[in-house]
C-alpha cells in the first residue's frame, strides 16, 4: 500500500509540474537569448565581430516569424542562428586570408579589474570558459553544436534535433562523442 501511495504522489507531482513560461512577446524572447546566442556563435565562428553579426542577423530574421506560436520560437531561432553560422564559416573559407588584418590583441596580461566582490573568482570563471571554449573549438561542428545546445543552452533532445535538422538519435550520438572528447581534453584541468 505504501508503494501505491508513493506512486500516486509522484503521479500527482508530475501532473502539477509547471511548464516553462513562454515569453509574452518576440522581443522578450530575443532579449532573453542575447548573451547565450552570442557565446554559441562565438564558439562556432571564433571571431567576436562575426558572432555579433550572426546573432543580429538571426534576430532580424526571427522578426518575420512573429506570428508563429511562442512554443516554436526556440528551435526556430537556434536553427536560423546555426544556418547563419554555417554560412559565415563557408564564406570565410573563400576569403583571402592574407588580406585580413591581424588582430592587435595582447592576451599575456591578466585583467583583474572586476565589478564583483571577488576578482580572483571572476578570473577563474573566465579561465574556465576559455578552456571550455578552446576544447569545444577542437570538436567537429556537429558535436560542438549538439553539446552547446543540449548542455549549455539546456534544450531538450527534440528541440535540439529540430534546431540541428537531424534525428534525436543523431543528437544523442553527437553529444556522447562530444562529452567523451571533452573529458579527455579537460581531464588535466579538473
Amino acid at each position: 500500500m505504501l508503494a501505491a501511495s508513493t506512486a500516486d504522489a509522484h503521479a500527482r507531482a508530475a501532473s502539477t509540474e509547471v511548464a516553462p513560461r513562454l515569453p509574452a512577446s518576440l522581443e522578450e524572447f530575443l532579449a532573453s537569448l542575447g548573451t547565450r546566442a552570442f557565446r554559441f556563435a562565438e564558439l562556432g565562428l571564433r571571431q567576436r565581430d562575426d558572432a555579433l553579426d550572426a546573432v543580429q542577423d538571426a534576430m532580424m530574421k526571427m522578426l518575420a516569424y512573429r506570428e508563429r506560436p511562442a512554443a516554436e520560437w526556440t528551435p526556430l531561432f537556434w536553427s536560423i542562428l546555426r544556418s547563419r553560422i554555417i554560412d559565415l564559416q563557408r564564406r570565410r573559407t573563400f576569403r583571402l586570408r592574407w588580406l585580413q588584418p591581424t588582430p592587435d590583441r595582447d592576451d599575456s596580461t591578466l585583467d583583474w579589474a572586476a565589478d564583483g566582490p571577488d576578482p580572483a573568482r571572476v578570473f577563474d570563471g573566465r579561465e574556465a570558459y576559455g578552456k571550455l571554449a578552446g576544447a569545444l573549438a577542437t570538436l567537429p561542428r556537429r558535436q560542438r553544436e549538439a553539446f552547446s545546445l543540449r548542455i549549455l543552452e539546456e534544450l531538450d533532445v527534440a528541440t535540439t534535433a529540430r534546431a540541428m535538422g537531424c534525428s534525436e538519435g543523431a543528437v544523442k550520438t553527437h553529444l556522447s562523442r562530444a562529452r567523451e572528447a571533452l573529458q579527455r581534453q579537460l581531464e588535466d584541468w579538473r
